[in-house]
């Protein structure tokens, strides 16, 4: 079985239109924290769910907790906004030591894209998908998973 994850972080309160066409795209969306305003939610309608997850910026969305995990075909993503792990930035190390059983831990917060496979659990953060520091255009990914073969992220920029 094979699914589509579209996975944003760091919005801010405004998200790129590019961003919202890829990620209606996918089965599901993981937003991985400082959603600021929850409109930004309302623009993303993946085919089958949306899991978010609160930044630091989001103590007032209290409906929201601060760890979500999804079970799916060929392994488990943990999504964390990742403050916790380390201010400036979050460590992978941490981040893996705390989450041994994940095969991908999405953490945002430092509003920078990170792939990295070194290790497993892979850790990434898709960026910002706003406009504040998006370093260059609003960042997302799209994981291809699968239970038969490699999972693969595809990252996308949006000036």
């Amino acid at each position: 079985m094979n699914k589509k994850i579209g996975i944003l972080s760091d919005t801010h309160g405004v998200v790129h239109p590019g961003v919202v066409e890829v990620i209606n795209q996918c089965d599901i969306a993981i937003h991985a924290g400082d959603i600021v305003d929850i409109k930004v939610l309302q623009k993303l309608n993946p085919k089958q769910k949306l899991v978010a997850v609160q930044g630091n910026n989001d103590t007032h969305l209290a409906d929201f907790k601060e760890v979500e995990m999804l079970d799916l075909p060929g392994g488990k993503i943990v999504i964390e906004h990742g403050h916790k792990h380390g201010h400036h930035q979050p460590s992978h190390d941490s981040l893996r030591e705390t989450y041994p059983d994940a095969k991908v831990i999405v953490y945002g917060h430092t509003h920078k894209q990170v792939i990295d496979k070194d290790k497993t659990p892979w850790v990434i953060n898709p960026g910002a998908a706003g406009e504040i520091r998006n370093h260059g255009g609003a960042k997302c990914f799209v994981i291809d998973v699968s239970d038969s073969q490699e999972w693969i992220i595809t990252p996308y920029t949006f000036s």
